[in-house]
């Protein structure tokens, strides 16, 4: 079984910086992206940073400039670091590990994370 873990969230003033970080565990053969997502109350679950075990990145506009997704080389471990933090980023932030194939051969297709709650407020 694969399983996220995220941690890092926590409560920052505006302009301020938070990193938070997602290991994927279990029988893991290969990962084809991981990445994070966040959903604010009310609002639907949007995709922030995503990064293709290939190298390429994507980001959602509004964190262009100031969110950096990274991962551990040889890890199935991603980072996101956020700076310059908005209230407008307050939300539970989600890791996903997508096209995850088990060691076993068994396609897990998309692993979600608890989600870590990030709140930005002075």
């Amino acid at each position: 079984q694969v399983q996220l873990v995220e941690s890092g969230g926590g409560l920052v003033q505006p302009g301020g910086s938070l990193r938070l970080s997602c290991e994927a565990s279990g029988s893991i053969f290969s990962i084809y992206s991981m990445g994070w997502y966040r959903q604010a109350p009310g609002n639907q679950r949007e995709m922030v940073a995503r990064l293709i075990w290939g190298g390429s990145t994507n980001y959602e506009d509004s964190v262009k400039g100031r969110f950096t997704i990274s991962r551990d080389i040889g890890k199935n471990t991603v980072h996101l670091q956020m700076n310059s933090l908005k209230p407008e980023d307050t939300a539970v932030y989600y890791c996903k590990a997508g096209g995850v194939r088990t060691s076993g051969g068994t396609l897990e297709g998309d692993v979600w994370g608890q989600g870590t709650q990030v709140t930005v407020s002075s």
